[in-house]
């Protein structure tokens, strides 16, 4: 197994247990993290990040917290996985089968230096969202709102628990 294998392998338990340190020292200082909700930079944002999630379940979601993943494949520059996140949406309270594709991209140390998550979101939303998610959740408008609350939620988390 290709030791970057193994860094995603780690990323995925630590996550699992919601054990955000660990998540966040498989990134390198420089690291960039994209999905359809966050757009990151740096390792602080993107460990604040997941920081913030495993708070959250932690906090209102942990009692039906699941992660699964499978197709860990890595080389020395890139990597990917698939992952199933199963949760609580800490703000309706609704439950969620996120289903993800992951890619990598390493750097010589073994640190995760570009994280790239794929899902849809019109499917997401219509679980977190419930009715807005199902009429507005293809759109723009919606896509766009629910970026800016995650964007404000993050930058609040990180102003309150510098680390």
């Amino acid at each position: 197994m290709h030791p970057n294998q193994q860094t995603i392998d780690q990323f995925y338990a630590a996550f699992a247990r919601l054990d955000a340190d660990t998540m966040g020292r498989c990134y390198a200082q420089d690291a960039v993290f994209q999905d359809e909700v966050f757009t990151l930079k740096g390792q602080r944002e993107v460990s604040g990040m997941w920081h913030m999630l495993c708070d959250a379940t932690k906090a209102k979601g942990a009692d039906v917290w699941r992660l699964e993943y499978r197709g860990v494949q890595a080389d020395a520059q890139m990597g990917q996985a698939h992952w199933d996140a199963y949760y609580r949406f800490s703000a309706t309270g609704r439950m969620v089968h996120n289903s993800i594709d992951a890619q990598f991209s390493f750097n010589p140390q073994g640190q995760i230096t570009a994280h790239r998550d794929r899902f849809d979101f019109w499917r997401w939303s219509r679980q977190a969202l419930g009715a807005p998610g199902l009429v507005l959740g293809w759109t723009p408008l919606l896509h766009n709102k629910v970026r800016a609350q995650a964007a404000g939620n993050l930058r609040k988390y990180l102003d309150k628990n510098a680390r």
